[in-house]
């Protein structure tokens, strides 16, 4: 199906490193992607997995346009996108509500709109007595319902998720899914979701890409590619050799 559509985002043979310091007055190249292709379609839920490390996180920061490659290149054709991610984290010295506002108008919406959305993100994320506390006090857990919440107020044209849904209570958990399973049905929402947990991607996507030691191992539909990770992890075969280092 995605075969005969246009990729609102593509991705070919990207890379990105970083020098690590290993005394001092030596360096060397630390890998954190090596080689990444695939396509993201408009409407499409892509899960990305794999184990801790392997670069799932450097990977949607690259989508979001934090970070640009070191090498190969990434198209971004005119769509907007939302991070949501706790290891981006928020100001702890401001207040839910100040951090929501601002959360809001750093991806493209203007106070006013931001702040006429309150009541309902106050009230998805569950924080009625805690929105105007400073963000400091809260549990991971509430920070994830907080930004959550945010994210699918600003309605950007992809989502990308990093580990949040794991976090917090299974209420929250439920919620979120149904939320996004909405989003999904009525195609309004592309969404990226990087997870190391096969069924939560079951769930939720219908494609996926498995990235190990920092290199695409396949993508696909989602259950050929979980399929193929789930043999990964019980016997070691991999569908193809990992890519070298680039030079």
């Amino acid at each position: 199906m995605s075969a005969s559509r246009e990729p609102v985002i593509r991705l070919r043979n990207v890379g990105v490193s970083y020098w690590l310091r290993q005394s001092l007055f030596r360096r060397r190249k630390f890998w954190a992607l090596r080689d990444v292709s695939f396509d993201l379609y408009e409407g499409d839920s892509l899960g990305v997995i794999g184990k801790n490390g392997v670069g799932k996180s450097t990977l949607l920061r690259l989508l979001a346009g934090v970070m640009s490659p070191d090498c190969g290149t990434l198209e971004n054709r005119g769509v907007s996108t939302s991070l949501l991610s706790l290891n981006l984290g928020f100001l702890p010295y401001l207040s839910g509500r100040e951090n929501a506002i601002l959360g809001g108008m750093f991806q493209g919406m203007s106070r006013e709109e931001i702040e006429s959305k309150m009541d309902a993100i106050v009230q998805f994320a569950e924080l009625d007595e805690f929105i105007d506390q400073p963000v400091s006090s809260y549990s991971s857990g509430m920070k994830a319902r907080l930004g959550f919440a945010v994210a699918f107020q600003v309605q950007p044209d992809v989502v990308l998720i990093d580990e949040v849904i794991g976090v917090g209570d299974a209420d929250f958990q439920q919620k979120s899914v149904a939320v996004m399973k909405e989003r999904m049905r009525a195609h309004d929402t592309t969404i990226v979701f990087v997870s190391h947990s096969a069924p939560l991607i079951r769930e939720l996507c219908n494609r996926a890409v498995w990235i190990e030691d920092r290199v695409v191992q396949t993508e696909g539909d989602a259950e050929t590619v979980l399929a193929a990770y789930d043999r990964f992890l019980k016997t070691g075969e991999r569908p193809q050799a990992a890519a070298a280092d680039p030079a």
